[in-house]
C-alpha cells in the first residue's frame, strides 16, 4: 500500500479542500481516504490533490511535433500519424489528463480506426497515456466541416474517403458508418452538424445533416448503448441536434437562449472548447475564414457563459490540437475567466465529465476508485492557473510525472 500525503484534498462534492489530504493507494484503485498513513508515505509537501483532469475533445491523432496543417493531410501515413500521436499521448497525460475522448478521426486512415488502437497500446502499458473513449472516425456529409479534404480545398479525387472512414450521405450510408465505427470499437459517436470556423464550404452555423439522418445517427448508436457528440455551431442546428436525441453539443459558439433552454431540458451536455477562440491562431488562414473567425469568436466568449448560468451540463474539452497537446489545462483558465466558478469548472473537469461518459470509477477521490491522481503546487479554488503547474500524475496507481 502507498499513502499520499499532501496539504489538502480536493472534493468535488463537497465543494471545498479537506486538509491534511490523505490518500491511500492499493494497486490501482483508492483503499482510502483520511487517517493515518500505512504503508509507503509520498509527501508531496504543500500540494493539493485533485481527481486526474477529463478532457472530453482532443484529437490525438492530429497535430504535434511535425505535422504541417496542409501537407501532412496527404503525406502522413496511418503509422505515422500513429507515432506522432504517442508523443502527444504522453504530453497530455503528464499534463494531468487521466482520461480524454478522442473525438472522431477525420484523416485518411483506409478504414483502420486508429484511436482505437492507441486507447489499446496505452491500456496494455505499450506507451504512456491518457485512458481514451475513442470514437472512431467522424460521420460527416460530403463537403461537411469534418470532410478533410475540404480543410484544405483539395481538388476532385484527392484523397477521397470511404464511407468507412465517415463520409456518409443519406441513412443507409450513415447507419453502415455508424455501425462500422462501433463494429471496430468505437465507444461513442462523433457527427458533424453545423459548419465550423475553418470550413471552405458555407456559413459555419448551416445545418450539415437533414433531421432525419440525424435521426439515424442518434438511433444505431442509442440501440447499441452508445452516446453521440456532435460537433454544432449554430442555433439552429442546436436544436435539430437536441430533437434528435443527440447526447453533447461541442463548441456551441452560436448558441442562443432558445436552443440552450432546450438543452437544459434534455439534458444534454456542452462541450465549449472555449480557449481556442483566444489560443487558435488563425492569422495564416483564408481572409474568409479569418473573417468568420472575428465574427464567431467574441460570441462563443460570451455564449458559454449564459449556458452556464442557465444550468447547462458543461464538461472541460480543449479541440487539441487547436490548443496544443499538454496545454489542455488552458481551457480551465479560460472558463473562469468567462464567468465560471473556479469550483464549477474543476467539478466539469471531473465529476460531470465522468458522468458525459457515464463512467462513475472516477472524477473522485474516495474509496474504491481508479487511482487516478494529480497535485497542484497550491488551492485550485482560489486560484485555477494552478492547474497549468501539475507536479505529480498517477494513473491506475502508477506514478508517471514527479
Amino acid at each position: 500500500m502507498l499513502t499520499l500525503k499532501a496539504a489538502g484534498l480536493f472534493d468535488p462534492d463537497a465543494g471545498e479542500v479537506v486538509r491534511p489530504g490523505v490518500l491511500r493507494v492499493e494497486e490501482d484503485r483508492i483503499a482510502g481516504v483520511g487517517g493515518p498513513p500505512r504503508g509507503d508515505v509520498l509527501d508531496l509537501g504543500d500540494s493539493v490533490l485533485l481527481p486526474g483532469l477529463m478532457d472530453m475533445e482532443v484529437n490525438l491523432l492530429m497535430g504535434g511535433r511535425g505535422e504541417h496543417a496542409t501537407r501532412s493531410p496527404v503525406q502522413d501515413d496511418p503509422p505515422l500519424r500513429m507515432l506522432r500521436a504517442v508523443g502527444n499521448a504522453r504530453r497530455t497525460l503528464r499534463a494531468g489528463f487521466t482520461t480524454v475522448r478522442n473525438l472522431g478521426l477525420f484523416v485518411k486512415t483506409g478504414g483502420y480506426l486508429l484511436d482505437v488502437a492507441l486507447a489499446k497500446a496505452i491500456d496494455a502499458g505499450w506507451i504512456d497515456g491518457p485512458r481514451i473513449v475513442p470514437a472512431g472516425h467522424a460521420i460527416t456529409p460530403t463537403g461537411g466541416h469534418l470532410d478533410p479534404t475540404m480543410f484544405a480545398a483539395f481538388a476532385p479525387g484527392v484523397m477521397e474517403l470511404s464511407v468507412e472512414e465517415g463520409i456518409a450521405n443519406g441513412v443507409d450510408e450513415i447507419r453502415k458508418a455508424v455501425r462500422y465505427q462501433i463494429k471496430h470499437g468505437a465507444q461513442l459517436i462523433k457527427v458533424c452538424c453545423s459548419g465550423g470556423v475553418m470550413s471552405h464550404t458555407g456559413l459555419p452555423g448551416a445545418q450539415h445533416y437533414s433531421d432525419e439522418e440525424l435521426r439515424a445517427i442518434v438511433d444505431e448508436a442509442h440501440r447499441r448503448g452508445l452516446r453521440v457528440a456532435a460537433h454544432t455551431h449554430g442555433a439552429d442546428a442546436v436544436r435539430a441536434a437536441v430533437e434528435a436525441g443527440i447526447d453533447c453539443i461541442e463548441h456551441g459558439f452560436l448558441i442562443d437562449d432558445d436552443a440552450i433552454q432546450m438543452m437544459v431540458e434534455n439534458g444534454t451536455f456542452l462541450v465549449p472548447t472555449t480557449y481556442l477562440t483566444d489560443g487558435m491562431d488563425v492569422s495564416k488562414a483564408a481572409p474568409e475564414l479569418r473573417a468568420k473567425a472575428a465574427e464567431m469568436f467574441p460570441r462563443a466568449r460570451t455564449s458559454v457563459l449564459a449556458a452556464y448560468k442557465a444550468g447547462v451540463k458543461i464538461a472541460v474539452g480543449t479541440d487539441a490540437p487547436a490548443i496544443p497537446h499538454g496545454k489542455n489545462a488552458s481551457e480551465l483558465v479560460a472558463l473562469v475567466e468567462r464567468g465560471m466558478s473556479p469550483l464549477a469548472v474543476l467539478r466539469a473537469a471531473t465529476v460531470t465529465a465522468a458522468e458525459l461518459i457515464g463512467v462513475t470509477d472516477r472524477g473522485r477521490l474516495a474509496e474504491g476508485l481508479l487511482a487516478d491522481v494529480i497535485a497542484v503546487p497550491g488551492d485550485p479554488l482560489q486560484d485555477i492557473t494552478l492547474t497549468q503547474d501539475v507536479r505529480f500524475v498517477m494513473k491506475g496507481g502508477k506514478v508517471f510525472a514527479q
